[in-house]
């Protein structure tokens, strides 16, 4: 029973974070080409505010921004408003996007 009880609150908790994720992306309306140019090194510094390596970081977030006009929000995660910024790989095919 206490098993049943913490996945009901789990899943309330997953509905909630995904509705609050988008409300969010209407809000500030998120998607390729949402963005201006000149607006990417702010969302970029939002973006890489967190970041170990903040140059590295704000680097390729402003490279991808540039192609993509377009930053997730938050410092991590969040990358799925943005399909070209979620979809552009490195060669080794991993996350070119920060």
């Amino acid at each position: 029973m206490a098993n049943a009880k913490l996945l009901t609150v789990l899943l309330a908790f997953l509905v909630i974070s995904m509705l609050a994720t988008e409300a969010l992306a209407r809000h500030y309306q998120y998607g390729n080409g949402s963005l201006k140019p000149y607006q990417c090194q702010g969302r970029c510094t939002q973006r890489c505010s967190k970041a170990r390596k903040t140059h590295e970081c704000m680097f390729f977030c402003l490279k991808c921004c540039a192609k993509c006009l377009c930053v997730p929000p938050g410092t991590y995660g969040n990358k799925q408003l943005c399909p070209c910024y979620n979809n552009w790989k490195t060669k080794r095919g991993g996350p070119k996007c920060p």
